[in-house]
């Protein structure tokens, strides 16, 4: 059975693996199931079927008029749409925080907020790629290219090659290219790059490592492309950055 978190009277967090259970659900609601292993996201407005949601790593129920209060938006079909890589390491985040409780269950529940805001944050701009969107490729196409972006995800700080993504998810270097864009609006020299400069930011808030150490664990072997790409990213020197927090 999965935990439940008690978000607020109109939002419910269900986090692990088995069921969800299926009392004191709030009135109206919109289900949301986070798959991580295939990274997508299903949102539906009648979430009846509580063994449904059984395979999904993390569920959210809230209610529709707290989602058309704060969003602006309550979906009235199912669909199903593939996890930008930001949004999939918030909900990553949640399935696997190390804490011990309580501290665990707060954090749990803060991160399901940040979860439903980024999600619909993205819905509602359009920018969530539907999963038959890609109308260019195939299923099986479409599974190998977010199949891309999660090893990009996971591997981000380490050498990654057109090549070397393209052999481990079984596609063809062109096929990759073409459908990464369509499915992401975004090339994969530039996923690769955003992940490496969002995970460089964050070790220098977070560390005292020196800066050229920084750029180096983040995939970067030479200071100052580190620096030159850092800056036109965030607008400001990686030492800047250290020194203004």
């Amino acid at each position: 059975m999965k935990v439940k978190i008690e978000v607020s009277g109109e939002m419910l967090a269900f986090v692990g693996d088995g069921a969800v259970a299926a009392e004191g659900w709030p009135d109206d609601p919109i289900g949301l199931a986070f798959r991580l292993g295939d990274g997508t996201v299903s949102i539906d407005p009648h979430p009846l079927d509580s063994d449904a949601l059984a395979d999904a790593d993390v569920v959210l129920i809230v209610t529709a008029p707290a989602c058309r209060r704060l969003f602006a938006l309550a979906p009235d079909v199912s669909g199903d749409w593939h996890l930008p890589s930001d949004i999939r390491l918030i909900a990553l985040a949640i399935r696997d925080c190390p804490l011990a409780e309580p501290v665990r269950t707060t954090l749990r529940l803060a991160k399901s907020i940040e979860l439903l805001c980024a999600t619909f944050d993205r819905l509602g701009t359009g920018a969530l790629v539907p999963v038959d969107g890609a109308r260019i490729l195939s299923a099986l196409d479409a599974e190998r290219i977010a199949a891309a972006r999660r090893m990009i995800d996971d591997r981000w700080n380490q050498k990654l090659t057109l090549d070397d993504i393209a052999r481990a998810c079984g596609i063809n270097r062109a096929k990759l290219t073409r459908g990464f864009r369509a499915m992401f609006d975004c090339t994969i020299a530039d996923a690769i790059a955003e992940r490496r400069l969002g995970g460089a930011r964050s070790m220098l808030l977070t560390t005292d490592l020196p800066v050229s150490s920084v750029g180096f664990a983040c995939g970067y072997l030479n200071n100052a492309a580190f620096t030159r790409a850092f800056s036109r990213r965030f607008g400001l020197a990686p030492t800047q950055l250290r020194a203004a927090a």
